[in-house]
């Protein structure tokens, strides 16, 4: 009898435009994973409020807090995958221990990947068609910006797995993604 494996949570961390949606889409299909993109979280709060406003702030925690709150009592086999940009700092290192502890609570192994790619071929995709459609940023001085103020945060979890994707189409990255987790 074959034992289906443990559920799987998937973070998948990196600046905006590393290719996280895509890749994370391409994880989910293949592990028969929810794929829990970051504009699924941040979206309501963008529609509504500027980031500079302390309700963008509220709104996103509220929503954070409610998908998490309901992904626990998800069925236990299930995986997921979400897709963050999270920074090395104290405020980001909080918000990651939401994964923590959702792995933990639903008994699964969690597997922090942390995606980047060159800066120059980094602003090349934050400017591909579509981005500003999905209210994800496209101003590249703001990447250039990020990228020079804040490091990727590598998720603390059990097993990491860091690509650099600058050369890679997303289903490579997907594949060595899935070599490195044993799928």
């Amino acid at each position: 009898m074959t034992q289906k494996p443990a559920s799987r949570i998937v973070h998948l961390n990196g600046w905006p435009g590393t290719g996280k949606l895509t890749v994370g889409r391409l994880l989910a299909r293949r592990l028969g994973a929810r794929l829990i993109d970051n504009h699924t979280l941040l979206n309501p709060a963008e529609a509504l409020f500027a980031r500079s406003n302390p309700l963008h702030a509220s709104l996103r925690e509220q929503v954070r807090r409610a998908v998490f709150d309901h992904a626990v009592r998800v069925d236990p086999a299930e995986s997921f995958v979400f897709t963050d940009a999270l920074a090395d700092d104290e405020h980001d290192g909080a918000m990651f221990s939401w994964y923590v502890d959702l792995a933990v609570a639903r008994g699964a192994d969690l597997v922090a990947v942390l995606l980047d790619c060159a800066p120059e071929e980094n602003a090349r995709r934050l400017i591909s068609p579509g981005r500003s459609e999905a209210l994800k940023l496209t101003d590249t001085a703001k990447l250039q910006q990020l990228r020079a103020t804040y490091k990727l945060l590598r998720g603390l979890a059990e097993q990491t797995v860091v690509i650099d994707t600058t050369e890679l189409l997303p289903e490579q990255t997907a594949a060595r993604i899935l070599a490195q987790i044993g799928v």
